[in-house]
């Protein structure tokens, strides 16, 4: 079964992602995160067809501690944050963890 890639964010963060072909996004206006973010979250992490979650990092700061849990300790859908403090480090451990193997330390050894 094939997964899909879901944004999550504001209409400008996601956008970008929408006119590249991502088809699951969730919109939420920038004053209403602290209200709206949180259930926006929860409802993409409870899609069985999402695989990833991609949000920006400062997104993550408006997330109540329950859910900030629940989309740190998620294995499938794995969230992946872009901007922010979130480097190629940072990245590469998502990813690792998303599909169970480095694919940079692959690339290193070719």
């Amino acid at each position: 079964m094939s997964q899909e890639i879901a944004v999550v964010g504001s209409p400008d963060f996601t956008t970008g992602f929408r006119l590249a072909g991502v088809r699951k996004f969730e919109n939420v206006p920038d004053e209403e995160k602290d209200a709206q973010l949180d259930e926006a979250v929860m409802e993409t992490l409870d899609d069985d067809e999402v695989g990833i979650i991609v949000m920006h990092d400062d997104d993550m700061d408006h997330l109540s501690r329950q859910a900030r849990q629940a989309v740190e300790g998620s294995i499938e859908p794995v969230l992946v944050t872009l901007g922010g403090g979130a480097g190629a480090g940072g990245l590469r451990e998502q990813i690792k963890r998303a599909i169970g193997i480095d694919l940079m330390d692959e690339d290193e050894s070719e």
